[in-house]
């Protein structure tokens, strides 16, 4: 979380979630249902998304909030996440979604990392989710959560999207493909990115 003497507060009925990813969308309404009376994402809004040119998550979390904010003026809340595999130096990182290429082919992402497993022990993983307000006078606030895991194989559910049949979060024996929606969005890495948030911000 950027350090700041004083957080600027969310007062606001509408807000824009700067994505065209349809799960990723869901999750953050949901999380968002008793706050916020209408949430709209970058589809509704017909914007096209802006290269991700960052280094972190928080850097491209930023560039998307911005980019939405300024085009619609409304306020905006982005998300840049993605899965970091211990044994593959942190890869796919920030690089989650492009790993999945063109077509978001997530199955060929999840190979990918398959096979760069082979032959490690070591399968450990966290998610990261970064969570960038933006509003239209250029004010941003940003807020972290991580989540931390095992990755298995064969992938196992149907009930996410991304990486989460092949991550099986500390403390239970489900991937996150194979919970209840409910049940992964009181525990995932965005959860604890908008318990901060919520915090520091919401009124």
């Amino acid at each position: 979380m950027i350090a700041r003497s004083k957080l600027r507060a969310l007062r606001t009925e509408k807000l824009v979630i700067a994505t065209h990813n349809s799960g990723k969308y869901q999750e953050i309404r949901a999380l968002l249902a008793d706050n916020i009376l209408t949430v709209l994402s970058a589809t509704d809004m017909s914007l096209d998304a802006p290269e991700e040119t960052g280094n972190s998550f928080q850097e491209n979390a930023l560039i998307k909030a911005k980019y939405c904010a300024q085009a619609t003026g409304l306020t905006t809340l982005a998300d840049d996440s993605g899965l970091s595999v211990i044994s593959l130096q942190g890869n796919p990182g920030i690089y989650s979604a492009r790993w999945a290429g063109p077509e978001n082919n997530f199955m060929l992402a999840m190979e990918k990392i398959e096979v760069g497993l082979r032959g490690k022990t070591n399968r450990t993983a966290y998610f990261t989710s970064a969570l960038a307000l933006a509003w239209p006078d250029g004010e941003t606030e940003v807020f972290e959560g991580t989540v931390n895991g095992t990755l298995v194989w064969p992938p196992r559910g149907n009930q996410g999207f991304g990486y989460d049949p092949i991550f099986v979060p500390n403390g239970h024996d489900l991937t996150f493909a194979e919970m209840p929606p409910p049940q992964k969005y009181a525990m995932d890495h965005r959860y604890h990115a908008f318990e901060k948030l919520k915090k520091a911000c919401f009124v």
